[in-house]
């Protein structure tokens, strides 16, 4: 995401601004109009509804997003707003992990660059950064979602139970039928012309199987 150029003259008053966010509902489409209606009328104040934009509070046509509805939630407001300026501000975040007051000159010296912008545009840029992470906790991971899954483990006497019950279930006659057996025999005959041969054959065959 590129570094946003937003910026309000009025940074001193961002705590404020987001704590009447955390108190009203949220209006359908945030526009000028809400901010009168929320205590903030000035015009210096307008430049808040772009903030909103680059953080992702708002959709481009001023819809309140997801994000917006959740930064409502005081329990889990600053990690909210933590997430958002760390997208928001990521190239900042590549310069310094943990950015300080004392890294303000540098800071700066990034939205000179990168915007072009005179000092006290790039000025101003800074301060609204640092304003918006005064709220902010950065340090904070979102727990990720840990999907359990149960695993039956079969012990050995288990295993030989399961093993064996195919075994006892052919044992059941279906229906009270007994199970019989048929046997194919092959014969293969010698190639002669003799025919006591085949007689003996046949005769053999006749007593041992037969009889």
């Amino acid at each position: 995401m590129a570094l946003p150029s937003v910026y309000t003259q009025v940074y001193g008053q961002i705590s404020e601004f987001f704590q009447k966010i955390q108190e009203g509902q949220a209006p359908s489409t945030f526009t000028q109009q809400h901010l009168k209606d929320i205590g903030f009328a000035s015009t210096n104040h307008r430049a808040f509804i772009p903030i909103l934009k680059a953080l992702g509070f708002l959709t481009p046509g001023g819809a309140p997003t997801n994000r917006y509805h959740d930064y409502r939630d005081k329990s889990q407001s600053r990690q909210i707003m933590g997430e958002a300026v760390k997208e928001a501000y990521s190239d900042l975040f590549l310069i310094k992990s943990h950015p300080k007051d004392a890294d303000k000159n540098l800071i700066e010296g990034k939205f000179k660059s990168t915007h072009n912008a005179k000092d006290r545009p790039a000025e101003l840029m800074a301060k609204t950064f640092f304003g918006l992470l005064a709220i902010s906790d950065i340090d904070h991971s979102p727990k990720a979602t840990a999907k359990v899954e149960k695993t039956l483990e079969v012990g050995d006497e288990d295993k030989t139970a399961t093993q064996a019950q195919p075994e006892s279930v052919l044992q059941v006659p279906v229906s009270g039928v007994q199970p019989s057996l048929h046997y194919n025999i092959q014969i293969h005959l010698p190639a002669t012309k003799d025919i006591e041969v085949y007689n003996s054959i046949f005769k053999s065959l006749k007593e041992h199987l037969l009889g």
